[in-house]
């Protein structure tokens, strides 16, 4: 007998995958609901809004409730609760309080109590298809989640929402043949997913193809990689796709049949995603059909050679979205990891006007490396929606506000040069500061759009979710006017790159069913992630009785401790970044980086020379400091401002133990569930992570002290710290290899397979390695530098007295006035920048002038296209370094002010 799994149990109390159990028979009986949707009002009578209302009324049928669906308040019987179905107008009925009216902002709505003729009556009011489907599927959560549907009716106080983001967008990526067939291929799974997305606010589906690999010579599953034939023969080409069997068998060609399937799952998915509210955007993500340099493709495409490439391209997207009506954007990667040499203006042409071809309004989202005016120009040349969609702090997930600076890695090369027909020409040359950020993009006189898209390499895997996060991330998705976000969800790059095992997708042990639902897992970080990024201000009622619901008296221990776990690794990859690149690092399976021996042989390549974990750059470093530069700080009590190692280890430590302590406070008889346990272990995970990094933080600057020292007192200590590290990470390697597969695949390189105890060996022979080291010289006492790197660093909050500026004139110079708080003599420097991460900060010492300090951002600097940012570093007289806003430790606020012109 099977056991049942997480996904089994947390969908039964989500009413996904088994069926949806209702309300014990025990209670009594709840009254009769009646839904008012009048088919005159314009906005109530749209699809994606009587899509909604049959959804509520199918819903509610489920509670065993008596539903009836009419079409004016008059028909209702007077016992009855009645839901009225309105846009903005209010035509059903003609007169309401303006308290149930939704905001004016699109996709806004409201659900309020009145009395009408009488009768008890709910308003459900959107002010457009969206906001009502979002109105009524939070009636439906309700009646789901609530204790009783009496609690989830009870609308007191009203609810009001609006969109802090135009575009709060899901990422789905088809990587894997063996694993994505069947989530792909199983409707109602579909039919649940989009309904789950829409319920939490999320407003466009991104479904990705060809995102598997980046270079053709490392194709292996090639399935939809060159997308277009995989769904159609194009009229006027012989395109086909040969299927390889084995080394010693016959190719044989992939059939109509399965082409025909592939199409009709495409239609159905993007109808689907329309019925709901939802845009569908097609990611093709790569161009390159010719996998000769891929011995290992499972697929070839045959047929197109260098001159039909590009029409052929043209043809099949005309014919694919003229085959699927309900798609309103494609995503294009347009640098060399598309297949297509960068600066090949010519075939993008080409290709773009497949889309002009369809005659309907099209986005077109560029992937943002390696872009470059003209690229940008060609789209909007079209006609079309215009994105351009950079990384959100590279590959990684970092914390919730843009980086401050992109590191010296990423920064333009003044002897970059453009090498017109090499693959990454730009991406390599004067465009390589838009690998891992927004680069030059947001200057004011834009017209395209700019979306961040938050790539999964810092949790792919385990169990996230915090509202705090969310919200800020929210309200950092729209900064300086961009778009929104696109969250690339967990798993997106389980068994990419042709490491896809039977079963896979299932990350658990002991597990062989293969489970197409495995989002439900992750069913809290879509509800406070969507909600969160839609409205920042929205209350926890959503999460809470979500909470209730499947873990009981467990819920605020659990939920408590989860928010905190969440934070970790984002911490971790913001203040320690050995490699941009996903396919580098993983800080959740972290292949161990070697403290000891520079260069030594490891996956991160594009940490600074000599590679080796002190030399490792944040992925902020205009705010956080190396481990090098914090124990060179230390020895010469040099204070710096920035977040230092020492500093973000005590917040890691602080953030496991306070979880930790959370999640022992649940009650013992709640404990039990299955689902408490898995959470248990999920969240246990971070917090060891947590101790591991800030354990091995502290040995690495120590043992940095050691090598500048040769104290041997610093040596004792960085083993110690280093061992400690090791202790963390088998107790994590302990309780996973009871739950977790022992291969846990993204990837077929080592560093993006196995599990945590595969990366004990590396970590035990550096910590041999440090043991067996030599001093460089005459041993120099660095006590008080040791006990720095022990402690728990205090940090001065200081508080000035500014009016942020909030606006500026092109050409005008900007005064910049604040005051240190009383009885706090200091110095403070004035840091700014335009909102461009090709540029470097300028620094401005601020001088008195009565009370206040004064600075002022010269005419010649603001002469220009892009907003300002800027924030002050303070040194206290008294010694001691911070900064100001800076980042508060819960991560709400953004750690610097934005000056928009206008």
């Amino acid at each position: 007998m099977k056991r049942r799994t997480f996904l089994q149990t947390a969908g039964a109390a989500a009413g996904f995958g088994g069926g949806f159990s209702p309300r014990a028979s025990a209670q009594k009986p709840p009254a009769p609901v009646t839904i008012v949707l009048d088919l005159s009002d314009p906005v109530a009578s749209l699809p994606p809004a009587k899509w909604a209302v049959t959804e509520l009324f199918n819903r509610l049928q489920k509670h065993g409730v008596l539903v009836r669906l009419v079409g004016s308040v008059a028909a209702s019987g007077r016992g009855e609760i009645c839901i009225v179905v309105s846009g903005p107008a209010f035509k059903a009925p003609a007169v309401m309080p303006a308290s149930a009216r939704p905001p004016a902002a699109p996709e806004s709505f409201s659900i309020a109590n009145a009395t009408v003729d009488g009768r008890r009556v709910i308003v459900a009011a959107g002010r457009d298809a969206r906001g009502i489907v979002y109105a009524l599927l939070e009636l439906a959560d309700r009646a789901d989640y609530e204790e009783s549907l009496e609690t989830a009716l009870q609308i007191q106080p009203r609810i009001v929402e609006q969109p802090a983001n135009r575009v709060r967008s899901v990422l789905k990526a088809f990587v894997s043949e063996v694993e994505d067939k069947p989530w792909f291929y199983d409707r109602g799974a579909w039919n649940d997913y989009l309904t789950m997305l829409a319920t939490h606010r999320f407003n466009r589906l991104n479904l990705s193809f060809g995102i598997g690999h980046d270079f053709v010579n490392e194709i292996r599953d090639s399935y939809f990689h060159f997308a277009y034939p995989f769904f159609l023969n194009v009229p006027g080409y012989k395109v086909e796709v040969s299927v390889a069997k084995g080394l010693n068998e016959k190719p044989v060609l992939l059939t109509d049949k399965e082409r025909e399937r592939n199409l009709s799952l495409l239609q159905y998915i993007s109808a689907a995603a329309a019925d709901r509210g939802l845009d569908f955007q097609l990611g093709l993500w790569t161009h390159a059909w010719n996998f000769d340099e891929a011995p290992n493709a499972t697929h070839r495409i045959h047929g197109l050679t260098k001159a039909t490439h590009a029409p052929y391209c043209r043809d099949a997207l005309h014919a694919l979205l003229d085959a699927c009506p309900a798609i309103t954007g494609v995503t294009l990667r347009t640098h060399g990891e598309s297949g297509v040499p960068e600066q090949s203006y010519a075939f993008w042409k080409t290709v773009f006007s497949g889309i002009i071809a369809t005659g309907r309004k099209i986005e077109i989202d560029q992937h943002a490396k390696g872009i470059d005016a003209q690229m940008i120009a060609m789209a909007e040349a079209t006609g079309m929606p215009t994105t351009v969609s950079p990384k959100y702090w590279a590959e990684h997930m970092g914390l919730p506000y843009h980086q401050a600076s992109i590191r010296p890695t990423e920064m333009p090369k003044v002897e970059a040069a453009d090498t017109k027909g090499a693959l990454m020409s730009l991406s390599n040359g004067s465009r390589n500061f838009m690998r891992y950020g927004y680069g030059d993009l947001l200057r004011e006189n834009r017209r395209y759009a700019v979306l961040h898209r938050i790539w999964p390499g810092t949790q792919r895997l385990l169990l996230s979710g915090d509202p705090l996060l969310a919200a800020a991330y929210g309200r950092a998705s729209s900064f300086s006017g961009s778009a929104g976000v696109e969250w690339m969800e967990p798993l997106s790059f389980k068994g990419r790159k042709g490491s896809g095992l039977a079963g896979g997708r299932e990350s658990y042990a002991g597990v062989t069913e293969f489970n197409v639902r495995d989002w439900l897992k992750y069913e809290y970080t879509y509800r406070t992630w969507g909600r969160g990024v839609y409205d920042p201000s929205s209350t926890p009622d959503a999460r809470k009785r979500y909470m209730r619901r499947t873990l009981g008296s467990a819920a605020d221990a659990a939920e408590s401790a989860l928010n905190l776990s969440t934070r970790i690794l984002p911490t971790v990859t913001t203040a320690h970044l050995p490699s941009a690149a996903n396919a580098n690092y993983w800080p959740e399976i972290y292949t161990n980086q070697s403290i000891v021996i520079a260069n030594a042989k490891d996956p991160y390549s594009d940490t600074p020379s000599p590679k080796r974990f002190g030399t490792v750059s944040p992925l902020d470093p205009q705010l956080f400091s190396t481990i090098d530069q914090c124990a060179e700080n230390l020895l010469k009590g040099t204070s710096d401002p920035r977040y230092s190692p020492i500093e973000v280890a005590a917040w890691l430590e602080d953030l496991a133990q306070t979880s930790e302590a959370n999640l022992a406070a649940a009650p013992a008889g709640a404990t039990a569930s299955e689902v408490f346990g898995h959470w248990a272990v999920d969240i246990g995970i971070q917090n060891n992570l947590g101790r591991f990094f800030a354990a091995k933080f502290r040995s690495g600057v120590i043992y940095g002290i050691y090598t500048r020292t040769s104290d041997p007192a610093a040596l004792e200590e960085a083993v110690k710290a280093y061992k400690r590290a090791r202790d963390a990470w088998k107790a994590i390697a302990d309780v996973a290899k009871k739950v977790y597969r022992p291969d846990l695949t993204f990837g077929y390189t080592p560093q993006l397979r196995g599990s945590w105890q595969d990366r004990l060996p590396a970590i035990d022979k550096d910590i041999a390695a440090m043991e067996k080291s030599e001093p460089a010289g005459s041993p120099t006492k660095a006590t008080s530098a040791i006990a720095a790197a022990l402690s728990t660093p205090h940090r001065e909050t200081v508080t000035l007295d500014h009016t942020p500026a909030k606006r500026a004139r092109s050409g005008v110079a900007i005064p910049i006035v604040a005051t240190l708080p009383e009885g706090t003599p200091g110095r403070v420097t004035l840091c700014y920048r335009h909102v461009n991460q090709a540029e470097q900060w300028e620094t401005m010492p601020m001088e008195p002038g009565g009370a206040d300090l004064h600075a002022e951002i010269p005419a010649t600097y603001t002469t220009s296209p892009y907003p300002l940012q800027y924030y002050f570093e303070i040194h206290l007289d008294s010694g001691g370094a911070t900064l100001y806003p800076g980042l508060p430790r819960d991560y709400s606020t953004q750690p610097y002010f934005l000056i928009r012109r206008g």
